[in-house]
């Protein structure tokens, strides 16, 4: 089978298409034959960070020790290992998995859900790590509440379209912070307000939020926490690089100090519960996803290195199926 393989460190154009052996599923796995994968921040930071960084997170100095890419997946079971009772061959599902860059992938039966009808295959393989970002940022880490005033800061990228959704779903009142030419899909996407980020500075306009959700863009610690009400939380969930180490040493620290909560989210974790929470917003149309650019798998690399560019609308999807 074909499969996108990263077997040496280098920018994007290192990923090649390979023949690699067809898995077998074993206990509580299922095989998927992959119709549609997506590209997430971890897909591409791997080949925007330093060499040494990056060498640390592979797990090999020489060469990645894993060389699987991607991890959302849309597809059809092809076969199931033993324990598998939820699903059989033949079912449509989308979830989470290990090298999801290819013709077939292996995923184990907790973190895979049952396909909604009223979606593609390329917009259910858009949701998994994205939604599953947006939707903890705000609901476990940010304690959101119906009524409270949220802020998504970079609301137009994989994560941000989610969390703009979803926050409404939850029943917030929600400002999207994005650039003037997104301003009207995030209207589109449920908004109740959008703050065009290169006309207005939302942490100068008096204006106080419940929770902020930094997604993207970046603005210091100390001025996220001017834009919180008394008891407001901010938390960090991707964006650049400043944002992140930030996120992760300096805004903890500052939220010691008083009743405003600040810190990094980290890594979504893909609880079965969480999937099917998603499966029902989709199903229910409360989550739409946005497809910015669709490639073939042979494409992969022009995929991340259109990511990489930061210009991205909503998600980038690799079709490896014919739709």
């Amino acid at each position: 089978m074909k499969a996108i393989q990263l077997t040496k460190y280098g920018p994007p154009d290192v990923l090649e298409l390979a023949d690699i052996e067809k898995p077998t599923p074993k206990e509580h796995q299922v095989l998927v034959k992959v119709h549609a994968a997506s590209a997430n921040a971890l897909d591409w930071r791997r080949f925007a960070m330093w060499p040494i960084l990056a060498r640390l997170m592979e797990g090999g100095f020489s060469k990645p020790k894993d060389p699987a890419v991607g991890a959302d997946l849309a597809g059809v079971i092809e076969a199931v290992g033993d324990g598998v009772t939820e699903f059989k061959p033949g079912d449509e599902v989308f979830g989470v998995c290990n090298g999801s860059f290819a013709e077939y992938a292996l995923a184990r039966d907790t973190k895979i859900v049952h396909k909604p009808a009223n979606v593609s295959f390329e917009q259910a393989a858009a949701v998994p790590v994205a939604a599953l970002t947006a939707l903890q940022g705000l609901r476990d880490k940010g304690q959101i509440q119906a009524g409270e005033k949220v802020l998504i800061h970079g609301a137009s990228g994989g994560v941000g379209i989610f969390a703009v959704q979803i926050a409404k779903a939850l029943g917030a009142e929600v400002t999207a912070v994005c650039s003037m030419r997104n301003l009207e899909m995030a209207r589109s996407l449920g908004a109740d307000h959008v703050i065009d980020y290169t006309r207005e500075d939302f942490t100068k306009n008096g204006k106080k939020y419940d929770l902020i959700l930094g997604v993207n863009g970046y603005r210091s610690v100390f001025t996220y926490r001017r834009a919180l009400t008394p008891n407001g939380r901010y938390w960090v969930a991707g964006g650049k690089a400043g944002q992140i180490l930030e996120g992760m040493t300096l805004a903890p620290l500052v939220g010691r100090f008083g009743t405003k909560k600040m810190g990094m989210m980290g890594i979504a974790t893909t609880p079965k519960e969480d999937l099917l929470f998603l499966k029902d917003l989709l199903e229910a149309g409360k989550i739409v996803p946005v497809i910015d650019k669709s490639y073939p798998l042979s494409e992969a690399a022009s995929a991340i290195r259109y990511m990489m560019e930061d210009h991205a609308r909503g998600k980038v999807v690799i079709q490896v199926q014919p739709q």
